[in-house]
């Protein structure tokens, strides 16, 4: 039985998707092929690559995004994407697809021809920071002739990539937002996160119906794309959310799969 997991990106609301992954593991469940963008091909990659969800969650807590070292020179974005490579070399020794232990695909966008690319071979790493380098805050990644960034800009939860290779799929969105006031928007990435949730969250629900299993909670909503300081918060309401679903989902029970 193929069982297929698409992540959703966020940010690091993407701690969720760890949590998801420790309930499944609880639960016997083991996903052999695995999509996503953005946190999620992050998740996915490391996930992929062999890693506990401990050691990814590790990963998210000790990386440092907002810090003036990586701060962009001479380039379109705030960071400089290209200065997280030694943090994903130190995790992922073998930079490229086929050292992974599952099926990984992720999407970026090539931000030169407005398409939506899928990696799924080759070098590792690079496409990963391109997956996850939110438009106008992180500086685009050039990978051969061309250069990407997030590939949720165009495809936050891309379930289509699991759809005819997998017998079952869980998808585990971690994008849901609430009505906020305007003292909310501090900063203009706030803004920029704002209606870049606004315009995925639309797009992304009606894929909902793809998955066997959706994990999508709302308790999410209060949480930003930057949001260290709650790392373990998101982390549990991920494994809680996703506890819950599947006890009240027969239709994912090992049972069900080894049939």
């Amino acid at each position: 039985m193929k069982l297929g997991l698409v992540l959703s990106g966020g940010g690091m609301r993407g701690a969720a998707h760890i949590g998801a992954i420790k309930a499944l593991e609880e639960h016997n469940l083991q996903p052999t092929h695995i999509a996503g963008t953005s946190a999620g091909a992050i998740v996915g990659a490391l996930y992929a690559y062999g890693y506990s969800w401990e050691h990814i969650l590790n990963f998210f807590k000790n990386i440092q995004i907002l810090n003036i070292k990586n701060y962009a020179l001479n380039k379109p974005g705030f960071i400089d994407t290209d200065k997280f490579y030694p943090n994903f070399k130190s995790y992922i020794k073998n930079d490229d697809f086929s050292f992974l232990k599952k099926q990984l695909s992720f999407t970026a966008t090539n931000i030169l021809d407005g398409n939506l690319v899928v990696f799924n071979k080759g070098e590792l790493i690079k496409p990963i920071l391109a997956s996850a380098a939110i438009p106008g805050i992180f500086a685009p990644i050039k990978i051969g002739d061309s250069y990407y960034v997030d590939g949720g800009s165009l495809n936050n939860f891309p379930v289509e990539l699991l759809q005819t290779t997998c017998d079952k799929i869980i998808g585990v969105y971690v994008n849901s937002f609430d009505v906020i006031e305007i003292d909310d928007l501090k900063h203009s990435y706030n803004v920029i996160e704002r209606a870049f949730r606004l315009k995925s969250v639309h797009e992304d629900r009606v894929k909902f119906k793809d998955c066997d299993l959706i994990i999508s909670p709302k308790e999410l909503s209060k949480y930003g794309t930057f949001d260290k300081k709650h790392l373990n918060a998101i982390f549990n309401i991920g494994y809680a959310a996703t506890t819950k679903a599947l006890a009240v989902n027969n239709k994912l029970s090992t049972k069900t799969l080894n049939d």
